[in-house]
């Protein structure tokens, strides 16, 4: 039998590679069986499988391209979108990429999944929900020579430029480079329950000049792509729009160094619908004001400059005890006269009255880029405590926006892993509802 040819369209023409009622031009791997047509809509529901589409279409071969997949997940749902993919009949595809599907799955076993939708999955990672189950949304990829963006509703998320030659992470898919290749849509396992109504391209020219510059690959970079492929959530909580740092400069960065930020905001309806967290420096307000925040931070910088050491101390489990608190910011500070003697202030006894106040409180501890605090020593005695962390700037501006330098040398030095780390919601139920 001759293969169908390739349709080619007129440019800027959509194209539907699925017909609404039937499973013609997809091929399911292993248990085809998970994979039906149900009111007008490609339904996931079974064990592992997955479904490529090898219709004729562009030969079922695209490079660059505009995709956009509309998609309704049930609770609990992981699923996925891959491109630049080939047919495998077992397992999960080795070559392309992912963009995640999971708004409320929490994981399998012991293993907590940390990334969510609209992940690129294990190069760019959103640590954040933006969409409901139970809710119709679009999922929108653009591939551009070296550049892929991915879009929630419009919302861009991830605006990933792949260096030459690229930076693969650990793991088994060691063909996640750019190149060409089929879609492909992912039914994880039984349970997780998903549905694709429609799923329409857009093929772009093969030649295409890139819209970003490309990267500098340098250490760090290549540290964020493998701990978050290991399920840290590479997130800088503490965010600070000033110093002539505005929110889509503060994005741009966040894309391009692939990490997420929490921006420290006053108002959060100003900050609604943008791809961030929200965070909001502790103060008194309302419990219905503090709801529309994702977490509350309180900084130490701005507590008392006791001199006498044991009096900060006091004070400092006094804040942690009675003030509702998500994370405890710039931990351990100490004003620049007492600084230069960090290590003999900080005694073992004093650390362990507060870690002792941050773990009976669930306060997660940051790790300080701007000041280069907690100490390991404390790190150390934090996480046999069973305190959790997470990275934070401080930063009083554009320039001293880092890539969380100081939290993954602490990482490494105090072996950590993503069981340490804080996701709001996700350790325990925010200040502003336990404590409000």
């Amino acid at each position: 039998m001759l293969a169908a040819p390739a349709f080619a369209p007129a440019a800027g023409d959509w194209i539907e590679l699925f017909d609404g009622r039937t499973l013609d031009g997809w091929r399911a791997s292993e248990n085809k069986g998970s994979w039906t047509v149900r009111d007008g809509a490609l339904a996931a529901d079974g064990a592992k499988s997955h479904l490529f589409y090898t219709g004729p279409v562009h030969g079922a071969d695209f490079r660059n391209f505009e995709l956009e997949v509309e998609v309704l997940t049930r609770a609990a749902c992981n699923s996925g979108v891959y491109f630049h993919t080939r047919y495998q009949e077992k397992d999960f595809p080795q070559k392309g990429f992912e963009v995640q599907i999971n708004n409320t799955a929490s994981g399998e076993g012991n293993y907590r999944e940390r990334k969510k939708t609209g992940s690129l999955y294990g190069l760019r990672n959103i640590y954040k929900q933006f969409l409901p189950d139970d809710k119709w949304f679009k999922i929108q990829v653009a591939v551009r020579a070296k550049n892929v963006r991915v879009s929630l509703n419009g919302m861009l998320v991830v605006d990933y430029m792949e260096p030459t030659p690229p930076v693969i992470p650990d793991g088994m898919e060691r063909e996640r480079f750019l190149d060409h290749g089929t879609f492909a849509l992912q039914c994880h396992n039984n349970g997780s329950k998903a549905f694709f109504r429609t799923v329409r391209v857009r093929p772009l020219p093969d030649q295409l000049p890139a819209s970003v510059l490309a990267p500098t690959v340098d250490d760090v970079y290549r540290e964020v792509i493998n701990i978050g492929r290991h399920n840290v959530p590479m997130v800088d909580y503490h965010v600070n729009l000033k110093g002539g740092l505005r929110l889509e400069a503060a994005l741009e960065k966040s894309r391009r160094d692939g990490i997420e930020y929490g921006i420290v905001a006053g108002d959060a309806r100003s900050m609604q619908h943008q791809p961030v967290f929200l965070g909001m420096q502790s103060r008194a307000v309302s419990r219905r004001t503090a709801a529309l925040f994702d977490y509350i931070l309180n900084d130490s910088v701005g507590w008392t400059d006791e001199r006498d050491m044991d009096a900060r101390v006091a004070h400092i489990v006094d804040i942690l005890d009675r003030e509702p608190m998500d994370i405890w910011a710039s931990p351990t500070y100490l004003p620049p006269p007492l600084a230069k003697d960090y290590d003999t202030l900080w005694t073992e006894q004093r650390m362990k009255k507060v870690i002792d106040a941050a773990a009976r409180n669930q306060v997660a501890i940051e790790i300080s880029n701007r000041y280069r605090i907690p100490s390991a020593a404390f790190i150390r005695a934090a996480k046999a405590a069973g305190c959790k962390f997470c990275f934070g700037s401080n930063n009083t501006g554009d320039a001293d926006l880092g890539r969380c330098e100081y939290g993954i040398e602490m990482l490494n030095a105090c072996k950590l892993d993503w069981r340490d780390f804080f996701v709001p919601g996700a350790w325990t139920v925010r200040a502003a509802e336990r404590r409000g």
